[in-house]
């Protein structure tokens, strides 16, 4: 299996983002819901390795990056769709294409256009920093 790599590469920069929000998608980070207090007392009270995750998205940007995602869906919901499997459930872009009848070569078409329009809707954040 190819790894993905995305230093030096044309958005780059976006699809390493997008690569973290995956991965802060797939822990539920943004689900709200309820925990009791006792339930916490025991899950934070045992001994582990490694503490918890550390990620290099904050979680107001993967929100943001979230609310993007579901923006192009709603916008064009194949790229939508495309750019959420591939990043968001992790799947390659050879299976992603092979689900909707497209070749790999397409497929990855499709989620470069998907990664140039997510870079676009977040451009206000990269403003702001």
């Amino acid at each position: 299996m190819k790894k993905r790599t995305y230093i030096d590469k044309p958005l780059g920069d976006t699809e390493y983002l997008l690569e973290q929000w995956g991965w802060w998608r797939m822990d539920g980070m943004g689900v709200p819901r309820y925990t009791s207090p006792l339930y916490a007392l025991m899950r934070d009270n045992v001994p582990s390795e490694g503490g918890m995750k550390q990620y290099v998205i904050t979680d107001d940007l993967a929100l943001a990056v979230d609310g993007a995602v579901g923006r192009l869906t709603k916008r064009d919901e194949q790229m939508g769709g495309f750019i959420w499997l591939y990043y968001g459930a992790k799947w390659p872009a050879l299976r992603v294409g092979r689900e909707n009848g497209l070749s790999e070569a397409k497929a990855r078409e499709v989620i470069k256009a998907g990664v140039a329009w997510i870079d676009c809707a977040l451009e206000q954040f990269r403003d702001a920093a």
